[in-house]
């Protein structure tokens, strides 16, 4: 079943980004209706179950309707330039194996075809700080990153802890200009869940290494 709910991707642009997202649905079958429904103005390109059957919605080519409003690189028309996996789940439940096998797979094949590298999966989190969650605290993107097919921080010396440096290199690393009470909880979200406290310095070792690895301009700051 072809979503309605599509259009010609802005400006000549292709996708670079792929965002992942959970449905926060009851069923696969019910978020397959709601991402097909004319009148609900959403869609994904992929729809995975918890059974890992996979479902396309919408051609790659095309402009599918699933990020909203946010930015990821200051890139804010993400729609244009990404590809949206929608995952069955509720987003308090872990992403069942043959879900995350049904998801390695299929990005494995859109990385290839459209020469995106590991660092160009987001989370619908990481795009849109403080307004979406998805795919939540219990989605392994450890276990992504073992295989290529996303990223991971390996901690390295790194400054004092400081709002003003950490949200620099956050957004070296791709986040918007949100400030500190967005920025790291979204950070912790993806890269340390279920962590809480005040800024301290394994925050300041994982953001520095991701800047450094993957900044706009190799990080806002450097190890000496």
């Amino acid at each position: 079943m072809l979503s309605p709910n599509f259009g010609e991707r802005r400006g000549g642009a292709r996708p670079e980004l792929v965002v992942i997202h959970y449905t926060a649905m009851p069923s696969f079958d019910a978020a397959r209706r709601r991402l097909c429904l004319p009148e609900a103005e959403v869609s994904a390109h992929w729809l995975i179950g918890n059974d890992g059957r996979s479902e396309q919605l919408v051609p790659e080519e095309m402009r599918a309707w699933h990020a909203g409003a946010g930015q990821w690189r200051g890139c804010e028309d993400v729609n244009s330039r990404s590809i949206g996996i929608e995952l069955d789940n509720l987003g308090e439940r872990p992403f069942p194996e043959p879900q995350m096998a049904a998801l390695e797979g299929l990005l494995g094949d859109i990385m290839a075809r459209w020469a995106i590298p590991p660092e160009n999966i987001i989370g619908h989190c990481d795009m849109s700080p403080g307004r979406k969650i998805d795919p939540g605290q219990r989605f392994d993107w450890q276990r992504l990153a073992a295989q290529g097919l996303s990223i991971w921080p390996e901690p390295r010396t790194a400054p004092a802890p400081g709002t003003d440096t950490f949200c620099a290199l956050a957004q070296s690393f791709g986040y918007g200009d949100l400030g500190i009470k967005t920025l790291l909880p979204a950070f912790r979200l993806r890269f340390r869940p279920r962590y809480e406290g005040p800024l301290d310095s394994t925050d300041m070792a994982l953001i520095a290494d991701l800047a450094m690895r993957f900044g706009d301009d190799g990080g806002a700051w450097r190890a000496s």
